[in-house]
């Protein structure tokens, strides 16, 4: 598989979704390569043998976990783009303020891309394209709200806006500023003058 290409995906059954809910605590909290498939059975309550039959590896757990989280991520800033109305600097300003609601709520660790990243940069992996597409699709996110801020700067305008963005969640994942999205929020609103 290349790194473009998405994996496919599992049809999740109570069993499989058991699985999946037990690894996702377990790969945030702990990272993906430390976690095994006997303890992620045993905190799921099923046999490995159901866990090999719903998902047949952990890499494709891996894939689930990671593309179930950009799932919910993509419809929480869905609503708070729509919530922020047609101003472009008001849509650029609610991302931040999504990603700030979104790590407090399910983000102490840091980014799950980001971390998952750090462990797995092998293009050939089937987790690498739900990796790399979704800070893909952040950026051009970011370079559509920042061509309707100012389309003759709006490439640059978008870069900043990522480095921000992504700058913000590794320092909330690693504790050092106190408010790492009012701090990005700040830089913000100065570039977008509001």
């Amino acid at each position: 598989m290349g790194p473009e290409e998405q994996p496919r995906r599992v049809r999740m059954t109570p069993g499989a979704r058991r699985v999946l809910e037990a690894a996702e605590r377990l790969f945030y909290e702990h990272g993906i390569h430390a976690v095994g498939v006997d303890t992620i059975a045993a905190e799921a309550g099923v046999t490995k043998k159901t866990l090999y039959d719903r998902f047949g590896s952990k890499e494709q757990i891996v894939v689930e976990y990671l593309a179930g989280r950009d799932e919910r991520w993509r419809e929480l800033l869905s609503g708070r783009l729509e919530a922020a109305g047609e101003g472009a600097a008001a849509r650029v300003v609610a991302v931040f303020e999504a990603s700030r609601a979104w790590s407090a709520r399910y983000g102490a660790k840091g980014c799950s891309m980001i971390n998952a990243h750090a462990e797995i940069s092998d293009p050939d992996h089937p987790a690498y394209p739900v990796i790399t597409g979704q800070k893909r699709w952040m950026l051009d996110l970011f370079t559509g709200l920042a061509r309707d801020v100012d389309a003759a700067g709006a490439d640059r305008l978008a870069r900043t806006l990522m480095l921000l963005h992504e700058g913000a969640l590794v320092s909330h994942g690693v504790g050092v500023l106190p408010d790492p999205f009012g701090a990005a929020l700040d830089r913000v609103r100065e570039l977008l003058d509001t």
